[in-house]
């Protein structure tokens, strides 16, 4: 089957259309329709329904479709590899975890991991939406629950808890609670219940919010929280992790806190050789332990 036929048949399926694909691959439409008439007519059977509104797949289309999705794949899994040196570490990696640990724990220490290796290209992409790994939506994901995709290497770094923070202005200016119910003197800031967030934390936030709060600010990411917290606004829900970048924080109500919630790091298998996966690898398993002796001498 010819493979030009093949990677402009996918990529007609994928747009849904034959200008976007056209568009995507430099080429005409009518170029890009012939390509997929003469496929067609190798094949003998339609691939798509053709209406006003675009494309669609047909039954055999979509067996087709699956078929080059998959060779994608490898591709892509295989020229990763090939563009990973036996000895050094450079190309582009792309890393997906959310928002909260994105912007609060990773970032601030990825100058570690770019003072080792200066040729690494790292694309990080902060959002609650689970990205599909297998189909190389991105390289390595770090997650707040065991992913459950198939075909991939996975390992637990550590555990997070969610637990409540004030700055010492905050509580010389408004008093310290010391019982749950002396929570309805302070504003609590926290992420919105309707925000995407681990379950923990969301049931802890439930849980306060069955107080009689005087006053309630709400964001949907906890980078959000965190600056409400430091700017004096009131008490915040935030993971314990927080504290190693801003030791000044004070615990409220120590014996408040969330269930554990594991954080996993995870990538394809396809990239298990991958130099640039072992380079993250390590520089995140460094900095977990260096996590862990510091919450010892706290």
């Amino acid at each position: 089957m010819d493979w030009d036929k093949l990677r402009i048949f996918h990529a007609v399926a994928d747009a849904g259309s034959l200008t976007h694909a056209g568009d995507k691959l430099n080429l005409s439409q009518s170029a890009v329709s012939r390509q997929v008439r003469g496929l067609e007519e190798q094949l003998n059977t339609n691939l798509f329904h053709r209406h006003a509104r675009g494309l669609i797949l047909t039954e055999q289309g979509e067996l087709l479709f699956d078929a080059t999705t998959a060779m994608t794949k490898r591709l892509d899994a295989a020229a990763a590899r090939i563009r990973d040196s036996e000895e050094e570490v450079f190309g582009e990696l792309r890393v997906t975890t959310t928002t909260g640990f994105g912007t609060l724990w990773l970032a601030p220490r990825l100058s570690k991991l770019y003072d080792k290796y200066p040729d690494l290209k790292v694309d990080l992409m902060l959002e609650e939406r689970v990205l599909d790994l297998p189909m190389r939506e991105a390289d390595v994901a770090i997650r707040f629950k065991e992913p459950s995709q198939a075909d991939l290497v996975r390992k637990r770094l550590m555990t997070v808890r969610m637990c409540l923070y004030a700055t010492p202005k905050y509580l010389k200016e408004n008093g310290t609670p010391q019982t749950m119910a002396e929570l309805s003197n302070h504003r609590l800031i926290c992420q919105n219940t309707d925000s995407d967030q681990v379950g923990a934390g969301l049931n802890l936030i439930q849980e306060l919010m069955l107080n009689d709060l005087k006053s309630l600010l709400t964001v949907n990411n906890y980078f959000g929280v965190l600056q409400g917290v430091l700017h004096d606004l009131g008490i915040g829900v935030l993971p314990d992790y927080v504290t190693q970048d801003s030791p000044h924080l004070v615990r409220v109500l120590p014996d408040i806190e969330s269930a554990e919630v594991p954080v996993f790091l995870a990538y394809p298998e396809e990239l298990r050789q991958s130099q640039r996966v072992a380079a993250f690898k390590d520089f995140v398993q460094d900095e977990i332990i260096s996590y862990r002796k510091q919450l010892k001498e706290t």
